[in-house]
């Protein structure tokens, strides 16, 4: 048996002993996913402790190329690696009043370095193919769910065997907005081996629970951070007193304190949650999981970031501990938005309410559910009416602040959100006007490093409104403001680089979308983005080795399949173009361009009828697709009709007056005897283009038209 493999059965043990028998690559490491452990990235962690070291000296160059990643997943490698620039908080005037946040897709771009890490790594060690055992994965955190899908798609069996254990409960996706689905991933790309769960006995270490007191099980079972399935183990824990298992949570909490310094994950983990359960649960376990939380939302861990935020809100008492319960709760909507699951935002939002009379926490409040209006529901439930409506209350409370520089801010604050509304509304003019007020408003009554982010995050919105709305030149002028005060954040670039493109300017435009690659980890759009543009130079190989990289990190990307297929049938690659059409196509049926680019491979491999029907289909879904027509057109000529032939590339040069479609026309004219309107066609395409051929058939049409005259 070979390829990657997914182990199933109740307890680890069992799981143990199917490994076993496998005969299996020599062992690289067995790592636990269980997220009580260290939260985030768990497993990535632990692997890339036992790997990075010795691959970080003897290839220092990685450390450069997944610095990002590497102290993002696993913060005891920083020593290791270049620091991360923040230049924005560095400037800002008071500490934490700078902060920006990562986009959902982050930790999946994370994920994927991390792969790039282990490919390049394990190739380095020279050492053989390994095998990587991944336990308790149906307790893994989602950026773990991540990496491991990245991991199966992307290394091949045969430099690591990944073996996936999990219980045999269903392998669910988890809730909200999907980046990657490991249970699809499993399915496809691993040996499934089923175990019926009758372990029992001793250990793998060979110890007996049953020889053991309850208290010597239990003491067992908390220095293993609770995640030991042996029922014995658990039911050993349940029998000692309340007073009993706070004792040995709080010995394992100052055990674990004293490591945590120089491994900083554990505060993501068992540490707050070994403090939670032991003497002091409502003052150092809570503020414990309000660090926790607080730091995984700084990195967009937003899923751990949520539960955390849901086990503190209703451990934190509103009347008692309402400096805990009301960030708890905020941060746990704000992260659940960030999620794509605002369904739940909404909830946690509405129950808020009902349980404060404060009129900040009002604010706030009125404020999300707006935005969870105007932009995080799903289209079919996104309401422009009462997101205005929302944001308006926030609006209205914002102005009775009693403190003037508050009452600014918080005004300011809630009027980008109008102006956010206003954009979904289609009133850019009107969200303009909201943020120049806005801006004029904080630099006249706020001091200079007040606020910086704020700032700067209205610059970044108007720039986008400008964009939208084609002031190109005016965004440009604001992408310049904003990278002097944030020059280390890759979406500036990227958004830049967009907008130098539309301006023509393509040289500056893909010099942005290298500064994003380097600020960022694998960032598919980008590269997407970058071949594009390359492609716009006339450097064909370039854009394709940035299709490739798109794909490689992003299979289902509709665009660069669509334009790696047509530079592969460019270059006579048919079979190659049109499996990535076919592929494209099972994604969506209905991509138009992918319809006339397969009816295009299909003519020319003489399949007429079927091209015929793609061209077809293509053309109901988009009748101004140029391309369609002219090899409609072309299949016309073929068959000898050149009035249908004539109007079909008429209607393409209407649309889209390329030289191709205007030659292939003046070959048409040419052939139906109508030398005058080919000589016009000719002399078009000679007007732009050096073509050797269309001067000589221009030159034997005039000849043609002279003799028909005379």
């Amino acid at each position: 048996m070979t390829g990657h493999y997914w182990i199933s059965a109740p307890r680890r043990r069992e799981r143990d002993r199917l490994r076993a028998g496998l005969g299996l690559p020599s062992p690289l490491t067995v790592v636990d996913a269980h997220r009580r452990l260290r939260g985030p990235y768990t497993a990535a962690g632990e692997l890339l402790r036992h790997v990075a070291p010795d691959a970080l000296r003897r290839q220092p160059e990685l450390a450069v190329r997944h610095y990002i990643e590497l102290q993002e997943s696993t913060p005891e490698l920083a020593p290791l690696v270049p620091p991360k620039e923040r230049a924005l908080e560095q400037n800002a005037k008071a500490p934490g009043e700078a902060t920006r946040y990562p986009a959902r897709l982050h930790s999946l771009r994370v994920a994927h370095g991390l792969v790039d890490f282990l490919l390049a790594a394990l190739a380095g060690a020279g050492d053989g193919p390994r095998t990587l055992v991944v336990e308790n994965v149906h307790h893994a955190d989602v950026t773990d769910r991540e990496f491991l899908a990245a991991a199966l798609r992307r290394i091949p069996a045969e430099l690591l065997t990944l073996v996936i254990a999990t219980d045999t409960d269903t392998l669910a996706d988890p809730p909200g907005m999907l980046s990657v689905s490991l249970p699809s991933e499993l399915a496809t790309r691993t040996t499934r081996i089923h175990g019926p769960g009758t372990a029992s006995g001793p250990g793998p270490d060979g110890s007996d629970d049953r020889t053991q007191t309850p208290l010597q099980a239990a003491a067992r079972y908390v220095e293993g951070e609770c995640v030991d399935d042996d029922p014995a183990l658990h039911a050993a824990y349940r029998a000692i007193s309340d007073e009993e298992r706070a004792g040995l949570h709080d010995r394992r909490a100052e055990a674990l304190a004293s490591r945590a310094e120089a491994e900083p994950s554990l505060k993501l983990g068992a540490l707050p949650y070994h403090l939670l359960r032991g003497s002091d649960s409502d003052g150092a376990g809570l503020d414990a999981l309000r660090w926790a939380q607080g730091r995984c939302k700084y990195f967009g861990f937003y899923h751990a970031a949520a539960e955390m935020g849901e086990e503190g809100r209703h451990r934190a008492d509103p009347v008692t501990r309402p400096d805990l319960w009301w960030p708890f709760t905020r941060e746990t909507g704000v992260c659940l938005a960030a999620a794509g699951r605002p369904e739940e935002s909404a909830a946690v939002q509405e129950e808020a309410r009902a349980a404060t009379a404060m009129p900040k926490h009002h604010m706030s409040l009125a404020y999300e559910t707006g935005m969870l209006y105007a932009r995080h529901f799903p289209p079919e439930l996104r309401d422009d009416r009462r997101a205005r409506a929302y944001v308006n209350q926030a609006i209205a409370i914002s102005d009775l602040l009693p403190d003037p520089k508050e009452r600014a801010f918080y005004s300011v604050f809630n009027r980008n959100g109008l102006a956010l509304v206003e954009v979904r509304a289609g009133r850019p003019d009107e969200a303009l006007r909201l943020l120049d007020e806005g801006i004029e408003r904080l630099d006249r009554e706020l001091g200079i490093g007040e606020r910086t982010w704020h700032r700067v995050g209205l610059r970044y919105n108007r720039a986008q409104v400008n964009g939208m709305s084609g002031r190109l030149e005016e965004a440009l002028a604001d992408y310049a403001s904003i990278i002097d005060a944030d020059s280390d954040f890759a979406d500036h670039y990227f958004n830049r680089g967009s907008m130098l493109r539309r301006l023509g300017r393509v040289e500056e435009a893909i010099a942005d979308y290298e500064r994003a690659l380097a600020l960022e980890p694998p960032f598919p759009e980008a590269h997407y983005n970058r071949g594009e543009a390359l492609l716009e130079l006339g450097d064909a190989e370039a854009a394709l080795t940035d299709f490739d990289r798109t794909l490689e990190l992003e299979p289902g990307h509709l665009e660069a399949l669509l334009a790696r297929a047509g530079l592969l049938a460019d270059r006579g690659d048919d079979k190659a173009a049109l499996e990535d059409v076919t592929a494209g196509l099972l994604l969506d049926p209905e991509h138009p361009h992918l319809l006339c680019l397969q009816g295009r491979l299909w003519a020319e491999d003489g399949r007429t009828a079927e091209a015929r029907d793609s061209l077809a289909e293509a053309l109901r879904l988009d009748p101004e697709l140029a391309e369609a027509w002219a090899i409609k057109a072309e299949l016309a000529y073929l068959d000898g009709d050149l009035d249908a032939a004539l109007a079909d590339f008429d209607r393409a040069v209407e649309l889209e007056g390329r030289p191709d479609f205007r030659f292939n026309r003046g070959v048409v004219h040419e052939a139906a005897g109508s030398f005058e309107r080919a000589v016009a066609d000719f002399e078009a395409v000679l007007a732009v283009t050096d073509d050797s051929e269309a001067q000589s058939r221009r030159e034997t049409c005039l000849r043609a038209a002279e003799r028909a005259h005379a």
